[in-house]
């Protein structure tokens, strides 16, 4: 049975920003992760500064996943949001005057 479009928009509107706070707090975790080694690193007697560099740089590239990760979600969030707007107050397909002036302006801009 089809989800009727007020239970979509309610369920995309708690869903993006419950991912949103996820991936800030897997960020904020790992970040923290990062603060424990360096730390453990620089006070652990007798350990080379040279040791752990390569966890250090592994935690560096999930952090920058991460990073990577909430923007995408970030730009998913906006798109949902124009389609909302776009498809809440009418349906372009039902006002052919406004899709020719819409594609002779594309045209115009190629």
């Amino acid at each position: 049975m089809p989800v009727p479009n007020p239970a979509l928009k309610e369920r995309l509107e708690k869903e993006v920003p419950d991912a949103e706070v996820r991936i800030d707090d897997a960020l904020i975790a790992v970040s923290s992760l990062m603060t424990s080694v360096v730390t453990a690193r620089r006070e652990v007697n007798g350990v080379p500064p040279a040791k752990g560099q390569e966890t250090i740089q592994r935690l560096a590239k999930a952090q920058l996943a991460l990073i990577d990760a909430s923007g995408n979600v970030l730009r998913v969030h906006g798109d949902l949001v124009r389609f909302g707007k776009e498809t809440a107050g009418y349906d372009l397909h039902e006002c052919p005057s406004l899709t020719r002036s819409t594609v002779q302006k594309l045209q115009a801009v190629a």
